[in-house]
């Protein structure tokens, strides 16, 4: 499995997570890498991306409140999330995808565009009221 990722659970709403994504067989700085989430019963949207120049893409719902980064010398993607909201909840999927097939030299959260690459198996992150 190429992308391995760790640190869901469950918090209070107002709580803070940092979700980690180990990459191994390929180097995370050749490639967009981003977060997407999937909530029982609804489709998978993206949650932040970031390019290899550092270039970052946010959904609307979590802008402010998510940061995304990576630590090329670790090969390790991460998103930080505070001020968690019961809608925060659901699967969160890591995602790699070669950055030769982005359109443009920009973050993205195109679902069809991470679909070519490689995707983690996931970790559940769960948000109480």
């Amino acid at each position: 499995v190429p992308l391995v990722e760790s640190g869901g659970g469950s918090v209070q709403a107002g709580g803070s997570l940092r979700l980690s994504c180990a990459a191994a067989g390929f180097t995370f700085s050749d490639y967009l890498v981003g977060w997407f989430r999937q909530a029982p019963g609804k489709e998978r949207e993206g949650v932040a991306s970031i390019d290899a120049d550092g270039s970052t893409d946010y959904a609307d719902s979590v802008s402010g409140r998510f940061t995304i980064s990576q630590d090329n010398a670790k090969n390790t993607l991460y998103l930080q999330m505070n001020n968690l909201k019961p809608e925060d909840t659901g699967m969160y999927y890591c995602a790699a995808v070669e950055s030769a097939r982005v359109p443009g030299p920009w973050a993205t959260l195109d679902l069809g565009l991470f679909n070519l690459g490689h995707w983690g198996q996931g970790t559940q992150v769960t948000v109480s009221s």
